[in-house]
């Protein structure tokens, strides 16, 4: 006779034999139990991981076949004619010579071709990203497999979600105060979110992950099946630290561990764990053009992944996601000529971030700076009154600060008062020279204007 465990038991630790007998299960739908019946164990990888993607993500997604076209088949090298796609052959509807192509800092834009549609694989791109984030010391190679690209970083955050959580029943953990998209993509997909802040206590808050707490939660709630952590932090501005991030990444969970990447290019050089996605199979690094590169009207991010997880982002997406001009312009942004531009900004960007750092405590009421000093932005306090006079940091003065340099004297920064920890903070984005002059001008005068 076959023994039977009842659909109640505890199924992730139930073992899959009794004395030698294969256990089945009666009326079980959990995922970790293969045809519906015999327990199947997740696979037990390197840290002793027990990540098995096929459990672990959505089973439709795993089984789902992506859209085909012809061009997947056979590929077009211009001297083809293109009957396939039901495009417009006689070209775009633009009022402009298409015959020339166009010079953008030595790319070539082709608008004559803007009437195909875009590649839907984008290995040039893919190529150059993975050669951009290569570490030399590492013994495994980023390749092409390894990345999704999509429409900003915000598509990954949601196709991730779409990939591992059912809706009404699976969750995500974020850790506040962070990017606060991660709950907005979980609540369009009906999807629960747990919260376990970053460290607060004491008189100035660390703004550090708590893998000790994240791991309890992920210990008492099987149904948790995303974690996002931002490195720099939004609003914090600080780098997560690795040896804790590790931590997370050696835990025993059938999860998937999402860093969000977006602002690294602004910390120092090699701080980027995108490399580990070859040592970890559950870590996903996000990252965007949107940022140091420059190229936020373009919308291009992407994710680096091992490259089962990347395969089930790309087989989720739109066929023709990331378009022609996008993929062009993206490809001149990673090109030799424009790592030089970048990285020329990122150090006009980290003096005026260092002059701030300088300028903005003369300020009578502004406090400390909270978190760190590894992004584009600043997260600093209001105070009420001045220090010298025992002022502290407060939500209403922060707020009429805000107002008032918005509305009078036309600089827009962001009130995160409001964000766990945050207690009279605005973040300011870190600008040109001319830009950061005319803030210190203002802020002054606002301070002498307001009670």
């Amino acid at each position: 006779m076959t023994p039977t465990v009842s659909p109640s038991s505890d199924l992730k630790k139930a073992p899959n034999t009794l004395n030698g007998l294969t256990i089945k299960l009666v009326n079980c739908q959990h995922p970790n139990f293969k045809n519906n019946n015999t327990f199947r164990k997740p696979d037990v990888t390197m840290g002793g991981v027990a990540f098995d993607l096929e459990t672990c993500a959505r089973p439709n997604i795993v089984a789902l076949q992506p859209y085909r076209c012809a061009r997947d088949d056979y590929k077009d090298d211009g001297s083809n004619t293109l009957l396939d796609a039901n495009e417009n052959s006689y070209g775009p509807s633009l009022s402009i010579d298409l015959s020339a192509n166009h010079e953008v800092n030595g790319s070539t834009l082709r608008l004559a071709g803007l009437n195909r549609y875009p590649d839907p694989h984008q290995i040039e791109l893919k190529q150059l990203l993975c050669d951009l984030r290569q570490v030399a010391s590492s013994p495994a190679t980023l390749r092409p497999d390894n990345i999704f690209v999509g429409v900003g970083s915000d598509e990954a955050i949601d196709g991730l979600i779409r990939c591992f959580c059912v809706p009404g029943i699976d969750k995500i953990l974020v850790c506040p105060p962070t990017y606060g998209m991660y709950t907005v993509a979980a609540q369009v997909n009906d999807v629960e979110v747990v919260k376990v802040p970053l460290e607060i206590e004491g008189e100035s808050p660390s703004f550090d992950i708590q893998p000790v707490k994240i791991k309890e939660e992920l210990e008492g709630d099987p149904r948790i099946k995303l974690v996002y952590i931002c490195s720099p932090g939004n609003p914090t501005g600080k780098l997560v630290d690795p040896g804790r991030l590790k931590e997370l990444l050696e835990y025993n969970w059938n999860g998937v561990i999402v860093l969000d990447e977006a602002y690294i290019d602004f910390a120092d050089h090699g701080k980027s764990l995108a490399h580990w996605v070859n040592d970890y199979p559950n870590l996903v690094v996000m990252q965007t053009l949107s940022k140091a590169f420059g190229m936020a009207g373009i919308r291009l991010g992407f994710a680096f992944a091992p490259s089962r997880i990347a395969g089930l982002l790309n087989n989720l997406k739109a066929p023709y996601n990331v378009s022609s001009l996008t993929s062009a312009l993206a490809i001149q942004a990673i090109s030799r000529a424009g790592l030089e531009v970048m990285r020329s900004h990122r150090e006009l960007i980290v003096s005026q971030r260092e002059r701030l750092v300088r300028e903005l405590p003369k300020i009578s009421r502004v406090g400390r700076f909270l978190g760190g000093f590894d992004a584009n932005f600043l997260l600093v306090e209001m105070l009420d009154r001045p220090k010298s006079l025992g002022g502290h940091p407060d939500n209403q003065t922060a707020r009429v600060v805000y107002s008032q340099l918005a509305e009078a004297k036309g600089i827009v920064v962001r009130y995160r008062g409001n964000e766990l920890g945050c207690t009279g903070c605005l973040r300011i984005t870190v600008g040109t020279e001319n830009e950061t002059t005319k803030l210190l001008e203002k802020l002054e005068e606002v301070f002498r204007e307001i009670p």
